[in-house]
């Protein structure tokens, strides 16, 4: 069995790291430089920054964050946000990006994943996906920050973009975003059931327990959360120590 990761990630605006609940009510949290520094000496296994204005005017100084970062950042390091060509994502990587993070793009084109795969490889693309309840025992994509409904089914997007070369999922909650109250545990499950490359878990971890939960209650192979290592809830150490407590092999 592989190792599970945890993963801290930074969204990004306007040269700040910021965080909201349910994709709104966003504040200030600090310098995403010196949170991804923090993070690293913690023992991340991986940091993700999103740029979650993704304007081009704010391009320029989201890529100048990417560049200090990865002078002192020791661990894969993916980016995404704003990334909608093959050249963004050119871009990003000579930036020092590890992995491109693609989200609405993808949906909207779904051909910028497999032109990205044979480009840079499979192990460079991850597809992140906003996904939400539909009311009919289902899940639906969203895209543009979670606020457009695509019309898509949740379980057909994840095996066509597997298809399309993806080596990797982050699967996001709409419902659990930045709630706390957990993983979301059945739609987690649900897709790790319909592919074979890794899944991330994102949105909704609010208690140092929740990462050992999702690990033993589904097949996720790592664990994404922002909100309770900014404000110095918990440490990397704290969620790794906690998850080898419980026999669960972490990096």
């Amino acid at each position: 069995m592989l190792a599970k990761r945890i993963v801290p990630c930074l969204d990004v605006r306007h040269g700040k790291v910021v965080k909201g609940v349910n994709f709104e009510g966003v504040k200030d949290v600090g310098d995403p430089v010196a949170c991804a520094a923090e993070y690293n000496r913690q023992g991340a296994d991986e940091i993700v920054f999103y740029d979650i204005v993704a304007s081009h005017e704010g391009r320029g100084t989201f890529l100048d964050v990417v560049r200090e970062t990865a002078k002192q950042v020791f661990v894969p390091l993916t980016v995404g946000g704003g990334i909608s060509t093959v050249d963004d994502m050119r871009q990003a990587l000579r930036a020092g990006a590890d992995k491109i993070s693609i989200n609405s793009a993808a949906v909207k084109n779904p051909k910028l994943i497999a032109e990205g795969a044979e480009i840079f490889g499979s192990q460079c693309i991850v597809v992140g996906i906003d996904a939400k309840r539909n009311g009919k025992g289902g899940y639906s994509v969203y895209a543009n920050g979670a606020r457009i409904d695509m019309g898509i089914d949740l379980l057909d997007w994840v095996v066509e973009v597997e298809r399309l070369g993806a080596g990797e999922i982050c699967l996001n909650s709409i419902d659990t975003d930045g709630v706390r109250g957990g993983f979301d545990m059945e739609m987690l499950q649900a897709v790790c059931a319909r592919v074979r490359i890794p899944v991330i878990a994102s949105g909704g971890a609010g208690k140092l327990s929740d990462f050992a939960d999702v690990f033993l209650q589904t097949d996720a192979t790592a664990a994404l959360a922002a909100s309770l290592f900014h404000f110095g809830e918990l440490t990397i150490g704290e969620v790794k120590a906690d998850c080898r407590s419980k026999g669960i092999a972490v990096r």
